[in-house]
């Protein structure tokens, strides 16, 4: 099983997708791990890397296949996966449906997150992540805090915040996202693999309700 994690930054791809993973037992593979991995070995391609992504922007296409099309070849990812920030373009998810083909897989589902973005703005700046690499929980100071300042509730270490997580930065990246998106969400509309879900603080949704509404859409077909 393939499933799609679309939506804005910020509007809570990684914490269904975590989520799903829990349901589905496949791995959650999140593009901003496998990038931020490299940038950690401070080597030239991690350089490049972090060059896109502090300015904002988008890491080119045929750097950005190349990585995931690496991940996809590990022996977890055989019973499938969900894949969180990648693809980002029309293009990258023509390229995805050509890899999924050669291992006999398919995307069964596109979850799209519907946040606006004031919203995500007030998210971004105010999230503290957890560093560790076998937590990697995400907290907002005005949302949900944790319970001790700036230590994670689940492994105790101190949080952290991320160099992207700044007003600039996140402003810059939705506008990418929204000028390159519409393209994307068309694809898989026209492919009948989109699920929208609306997000917002009026929506009463939280991230384990959506992931509840993917198990049963999976599991019960389409209405």
């Amino acid at each position: 099983m393939i499933v799609i994690m679309l939506g804005a930054p910020g509007s809570g791809k990684g914490t269904v997708g975590k989520l799903l993973n829990e349901v589905f037992c496949i791995p959650h593979i999140s593009s901003g791990e496998i990038f931020r991995s490299y940038i950690k070995k401070y080597d030239d391609l991690g350089m490049k890397i972090k060059s896109y992504i502090d300015k904002g922007g988008l890491i080119p296409d045929e750097l950005v296949i190349k990585l995931i099309e690496k991940r996809l070849k590990e022996k977890d990812v055989e019973a499938g996966a969900i894949l969180d920030g990648y693809p980002r373009t029309k293009e990258q998810a023509i390229q995805l449906d050509r890899l999924l083909a050669e291992s006999g897989k398919k995307v069964d589902i596109s979850v799209n997150l519907l946040v606006p973005d004031e919203e995500i703005i007030d998210r971004v700046v105010n999230r503290r992540t957890c560093p560790n690499s076998d937590c990697r929980e995400i907290y907002n100071t005005k949302f949900k805090p944790p319970k001790a300042e700036n230590i994670c509730d689940k492994c105790g270490w101190a949080l952290i915040i991320r160099d992207d997580d700044n007003l600039e930065t996140v402003r810059e990246r939705l506008k990418n996202y929204h000028e390159i998106s519409e393209n994307l969400i068309k694809y898989y509309e026209q492919k009948d693999l989109l699920y929208s879900v609306k997000l917002n603080m009026y929506s009463n949704k939280t991230a384990e309700d959506v992931a509840e509404e993917v198990r049963k859409y999976l599991s019960g077909g389409k209405n």
